[in-house]
């Protein structure tokens, strides 16, 4: 028979025949039913499979699936030959199925597993002769049962992955909807920062508010601008200049906040010269994505405020560089006041001239300027200053122990060099000039000596300030001709130092140990040298009267090696 039907001319079957088939259509209707409701594949097909030999004399060959996936029912090594002889001739059969060769088998039939949704495969069956078309009606029945329930199965799982990917969907939608949230949150409390105008400390403290965690804005040298949370450190601690260096670079280096110790920092960097450091304090490591968000927007609010700031010094500082440069030259008084009014600085009080000397680790001019400006600041010196040549002039309005002015410049310097010349008061703008000359005298005659950096002002150079003051330097440079003249020239012809000799001996007091060790000499070479001062001089030094002359002389010859420089 070349296809499934009941024919008419069947004979008529005894009532045990209609009772075996009643009951397979039973059983039938059951595991239909079991397929249906089954949701898994394989059981669909285990089912399907283990039910053929119940309805007739058949066995399953397998249950090739259209997407070319096999169902072997008999595990054996020679069905692979089997499989591939098939595949070739399922590939040729239509929806119907139909009869297929199988080797080692005399009947053999692909029963095709129908559905609404399409034909998902075929059910092989064989066996040993061709079965009654009754069992082969029951058996396309079960495929067909097989295939709707494979499609159904299909469907399910589809519906299941959809429901799946919504739920994903409305899951990563809903955390979406969270951190637009956050950052709204974020940007709003920033937002009331930046209207309010309230700097760094406010930055610090809506960070802490945000996160919960001590927060602190430093500059790029680690100094504590702004601090908000419990357990400020006293003394903040601070990295060595090489080590805060290095984590400036990384940091810059991944453009991402960063761990540092025990907290989670990110960079402010408006510009190349202007750096800031906002971190929060996580020795736990408990910061999350949101804190970190949060970190990142407040270094943006950061690097907005200090570009702020800079451009806002920047003016004030050039507007102030200006009045400073007019007042040392010589200016209109009425100008100057109107130009200081206008700032918001009282020129009418005392003012002294200070200039400062010195110089950093780093030579870099920027680094000594602004180190002197912070040192003026801090020590309440003056807010008025400028940059001339390779010193840093302040007008200082107060006066202060001057040498705590100077250990703070070294102190904001981290180490170096500096030394301070102090001009006399000036009562009026008019006198800005003269005080200018007095304090580069004294830091001229501070050079000359060769001693330690030290702050000198002008009332303190005793007799360097009477002759710094003469109208006739050709006078004094008589006299110091009559004193000391041949030993200049020996100096001059022999390379020699026995005039800088013979001036430290006597500012030493004709002290023999502390003239050699100011001159770092051997006592030895020092007597040496004294005594070739007397042979040449001519000159007594055990008498009170030429000591005296040549003391005096040797000031007025460093006075006017200062005032020629």
């Amino acid at each position: 028979m070349s296809a499934f039907a009941i024919s008419a001319d069947w004979p008529p079957a005894s009532d045990t025949v209609l009772r075996d088939q009643l009951s397979s259509l039973r059983g039938l209707l059951m595991l239909s039913m079991l397929m249906t409701a089954s949701g898994d594949e394989r059981q669909i097909l285990h089912l399907a499979t283990t039910s053929v030999p119940s309805f007739g004399h058949c066995h399953v060959e397998g249950v090739y699936l259209v997407d070319g996936q096999w169902q072997e029912t008999v595990p054996s090594p020679t069905r692979t030959e089997v499989r591939a002889a098939l595949e070739a001739q399922l590939k040729t059969l239509g929806r119907t199925g139909g009869q297929v060769t199988i080797p080692g088998e005399a009947w053999g039939w692909a029963l095709p597993l129908r559905s609404l949704a399409g034909d998902l495969g075929y059910l092989v069956v064989a066996a040993d002769d061709e079965p009654p078309p009754a069992e082969q009606f029951l058996l396309q029945a079960l495929a067909q049962q097989a295939g709707v329930a494979l499609a159904n199965a299909r469907l399910h799982a589809k519906e299941r992955a959809t429901a799946e990917e919504l739920r994903a969907a409305n899951a990563a939608l809903a955390e979406t909807v969270r951190a637009l949230e956050r950052a709204i949150r974020i940007h709003d409390r920033f937002t009331r920062v930046v209207v309010a105008g309230e700097g760094q400390e406010g930055i610090a403290t809506a960070l802490h508010e945000l996160t919960g965690f001590p927060v602190a804005v430093e500059d790029r040298y680690g100094n504590l601008r702004a601090w908000a949370g419990p357990n400020r450190p006293e003394p903040y601690p601070k990295d060595p200049p090489a080590r805060r260096e290095q984590m400036m670079r990384r940091a810059l280096r991944e453009g991402r906040p960063i761990r540092e110790g025990g907290r989670l920092l990110a960079v402010a960097n408006p510009r190349d010269d202007v750096l800031g450091v906002l971190a929060l304090v996580d020795p736990a490591r408990a910061a999350g994505e949101q804190e970190q968000i949060a970190l990142e927007y407040g270094a943006t609010v950061l690097a907005m405020e200090l570009a702020r700031l800079r451009s806002m010094a920047e003016t004030e500082l050039r507007l102030r560089r200006d009045l400073v440069e007019e007042l040392l030259s010589g200016t209109d008084e009425e100008s100057a006041l109107a130009r200081a009014h206008a700032l918001g600085y009282d020129l009418e009080r005392r003012h002294r001239v200070i200039v400062v000397e010195g110089r950093a680790r780093i030579q870099d001019r920027d680094v000594f300027f602004h180190a002197v400006r912070r040192a003026a600041r801090t020590t309440g010196v003056g807010s008025l200053l400028v940059a001339r040549g390779d010193t840093v002039v302040v007008l200082s309005d107060t006066d202060v122990p001057w040498e705590r002015f100077r250990t703070a410049v070294l102190t904001e310097l981290g180490g170096g060099r500096c030394r301070l010349g102090i001009g006399g008061p000036c009562d009026r703008p008019a006198e800005f000039p003269r005080s200018y000359r007095e304090a580069l005298l004294a830091l001229k005659m501070q050079r000359t000596a060769r001693g330690n950096d030290r702050a000198i002002s002008y009332e303190d150079l005793g007799v360097y300030r009477i002759l710094g003051e003469v109208n006739d330097p050709a006078a004094v440079e008589r006299f110091v001709r009559q004193w000391l003249g041949a030993l200049l020239d020996y100096d001059e012809r022999k390379h020699s130092e026995l005039v800088t000799t013979l001036s430290q001996y006597l500012e030493s007091g004709g002290n023999y140990d502390a003239t050699a060790a100011a001159l770092a000499v051997h006592r030895s070479t020092l007597k040496y040298r004294l005594q070739r001062i007397r042979e040449i001089s001519g000159h007594d030094l055990a008498d009170p009267d030429t000591r005296f002359n040549l003391q005096l002389a040797t000031r007025a010859w460093r006075t006017l090696h200062a005032l020629r420089s």
